[in-house]
């Protein structure tokens, strides 16, 4: 037997005054809403048979996973391929765009768009997340499992399962606070099945910036 469903679910808002890429650096943590918003995300959850809690090595996604785990008396476990992305401009301030042309020094990472070039591959990004949630289908005999991850990977994952180019305009990615992306086995492929955005009444207030 294996899994019935994978729920994808992206960390709450990150403790971040100084509004900096913080990519892998280490010390970022939920903010107060943030919990509040990972709460969010655990509530909606709580009717789904949950088996196994698994998130990024970075502080703010095993935060967010916790209240999940707690409601299903389940440990966080880790998984390294979920982590977010590495990131040249990590600890800065950024505006990817037509500003970054005033940013000569940073030219030479901005060279190739489609890679992208300031950072991990898309397609490296996607093909460890992939390969965590297969595991995960087949870790456990019946229910569900819980993924906590970060924006880039889940989306990756989401246009992968769509079969579009990963290559994509940041801006217009969906994947919100504490969002939940499902994933189920339909036949012989993975699909996308369902997108719920339990936290969406707190972003209102919530700052979202400092994603790869």
């Amino acid at each position: 037997m294996v899994a019935s469903a994978l729920h994808l679910v992206r960390h709450g808002e990150v403790d971040n005054p100084g509004r900096v890429l913080y990519g892998r650096l280490p010390g970022f943590r939920l903010s107060t809403l943030g919990n509040r918003m990972a709460e969010a995300a655990a509530e909606a959850l709580a009717d789904r048979p949950v088996r196994r809690v698994i998130a990024s090595p970075l502080q703010r996604t095993q935060e967010s996973a916790a209240p999940v785990a707690a409601a299903f008396e389940l440990p966080v476990e880790t998984d390294e391929r979920l982590i977010e992305p590495f990131n040249r401009f990590e600890g800065k301030r950024v505006s990817f765009g037509p500003s970054m042309l005033a940013t000569p020094e940073a030219w030479p990472w901005m060279s190739n768009p489609f890679r992208p070039s300031w950072g991990e591959p898309y397609v490296s990004i996607a093909a460890r997340m992939l390969a965590a949630i297969s595991d995960a289908y087949s870790s456990v005999d019946d229910g569900d499992v819980v993924l906590v991850s970060h924006q880039l990977p889940i989306w990756m994952v989401h246009r992968s399962l769509r079969g579009e180019r990963l290559y994509h305009d940041p801006r217009r990615r969906r994947c919100d606070l504490s969002s939940i992306t499902t994933v189920e086995m339909r036949g012989a492929r993975f699909v996308e099945t369902r997108y719920l955005n339990p936290a969406g009444p707190l972003a209102r207030a919530a700052v979202d910036e400092g994603a790869v």
